[in-house]
């Protein structure tokens, strides 16, 4: 635990005026496990990028096991046994587990691969370290806990003695979390040391041996994990104590939305739904747990109007909707916060101004006799911008240079002005800091006080328990029963989204 495996000094790297890393310095031990927390925009992934040599920084330099790192050569980090587990999986789904772990590591000249010594050491990595997978399943049939086993097993094959673990917990129930947790303390007792990039505060906590705080590039803190708290860490990432959320009792009110025995085709490569009766009331938020791929995409396509029911019946203030449209959606006064900010939210290289108006362009406040009236359109990104504090340049600017704490914000402002009555938040805090979340939620909560009915679709148990009057878990395309907050524990919740306990409505 005393020599440095990895150690980074004065790293500094600009984008013009933009001091994206200021002077970071730190180091990492043999057998040590970090977190590396900070806001969005704060700088974790420039400082990352510079680490595996896509970046080169302006000034500081980078040394593993105490050689040089030279700048800008991916190959070179590989080389030195550092290793990356991506929030997003970079695994192709038509090929076995042995093929996306060995592919690229044999020489180009070697026309084969020796399919039954990889195998080998696939199956001894997997016992080593609680990694049980099969090297010939196909990854199209692995559920998000195993992808990720095998994105693990892609870096410890090719000896990886330094781990980066970008938001790991992201997509995985809590039972996946527990596995990986165990598999994180196998890995260090065997001599690996991991960066651990996460924006929850109680797994860091479980987690890390020590953490690093960044905030607007600089490194303003550093803590032993046993002498520090959530609620530290949380004031040193954002600047000033957080309140947590409060959250008052509800005052129900009528139904706004019902779906009655609802079936769909599969949605967003996930599952479709299958009979599914859901009730959305005036001032109560429905929170909506589950896996990833069980049918919440298509839910949510639904709800905006972009898919079509194939059975069942949609009642909007208890009248029945005959034609179903994203158009019929927003009039009915529905709002959405969709789960792909970059695919879905906006159009990258649309300006500010033209991305909170992209549903709203042809209402009588935009548009003046078939013409855009792109003075109102900018008043419009200019009261966001106010209200909600986004930070940006102006309104002209291209919204993909924002950071994803800032373009949710906007896309929050979009949706909640004029006040709709019913709000479809899915994952509306996905990957965000824990300021930005503190935002979302009291926006969120401020909604449900006016009357609004808010579907909150979240794989963070967390959140769902936070806020929601109600919880359901959606597996394999079907509704459980509900539940008030508190009816179920973590534990139930977790089973339900595995799909081990009976979910039928």
């Amino acid at each position: 635990m005393n020599a440095p495996v990895l150690r980074l000094t004065g790293i500094t790297k600009r984008f013009g005026p933009l001091v994206a890393n200021d002077a970071i310095s730190f180091d990492l031990k043999r057998g040590e496990v970090v977190a590396l927390l900070g806001e969005n925009g704060a700088g974790k992934t420039t400082l990352m990028n510079i680490l595996f040599g896509h970046y080169v920084a302006d000034e500081g330099s980078v040394e593993t096991f105490g050689k040089s790192l030279p700048p800008g050569d991916p190959r070179a980090a590989l080389d030195a046994g550092i290793g990356m587990v991506h929030q997003h999986f970079t695994l192709a789904e038509n090929m076995t587990v042995l093929e996306n772990i060995a592919l690229g590591t044999q020489a180009m000249w070697r026309a084969r691969l020796d399919r039954g010594a990889a195998a080998r050491r696939i199956r001894k990595l997997s016992g080593d370290f609680g990694l049980a997978i099969d090297p010939g399943a196909v990854v199209a049939a692995l559920s998000v806990g195993e992808r990720q086993r095998v994105e693990i097993l892609k870096a410890l094959y090719r000896d990886a003695r330094i781990l980066i673990l970008d938001e790991p917990t992201a997509v995985l129930t809590p039972a996946e979390t527990d596995a990986l947790f165990r598999t994180l303390k196998l890995l260090v007792a065997q001599g690996l040391s991991i960066i651990f990039i996460s924006h929850k505060l109680h797994e860091v906590m479980a987690a890390s041996d020590r953490v690093l705080v960044l905030r607007a590039g600089r490194l303003v803190g550093e803590r032993r994990t046993a002498e520090t708290s959530r609620s530290e860490l949380a004031a040193l990432m954002v600047g000033q104590e957080i309140a947590p959320a409060t959250v008052a009792p509800a005052k129900v009110g009528p139904p706004l939305l019902e779906l009655t025995d609802v079936s769909t085709r599969a949605g967003g490569g996930g599952a479709a739904l299958d009979g599914v009766s859901l009730t959305l009331r005036g001032g109560e938020i429905t929170g909506l747990a589950g896996v990833s791929g069980n049918g919440q995409a298509a839910l949510a396509a639904l709800i905006a109007g972009t898919m079509q029911p194939l059975g069942g019946e949609i009642a909007i203030g208890g009248a029945t909707v005959k034609e179903w449209s994203p158009r019929r959606a927003l009039a009915a006064g529905i709002a959405r916060i969709p789960e792909d900010r970059h695919a879905v939210g906006t159009i990258g290289d649309m300006s500010v101004t033209e991305n909170v108006i992209l549903e709203r362009y042809r209402s009588a406040r935009f548009s003046r006799l078939g013409f855009l009236d792109w003075r109102a359109a900018r008043g419009f990104a200019e009261e966001i911008i106010a209200d909600y504090d986004v930070k940006c340049p102006s309104p002209e600017a291209r919204i993909r240079l924002l950071s994803g704490g800032n373009m949710q914000k906007l896309i929050l402002g979009r949706a909640l002005d004029p006040e709709p009555s019913v709000i479809l938040a899915n994952q509306p805090t996905r990957g965000l800091d824990v300021g930005a979340v503190s935002y979302v939620h009291k926006k969120l909560l401020e909604a449900r006080a006016r009357g609004a009915a808010i579907l909150l679709i979240s794989e963070d148990l967390e959140e769902i328990l936070a806020l929601s009057d109600r919880i359901l878990v959606m597996s394999k395309g079907r509704l459980s029963t509900p539940s008030a907050r508190g009816e179920r524990t973590v534990r139930e919740l977790g089973e339900l989204m595995a799909g081990h306990a009976e979910a039928a409505a």
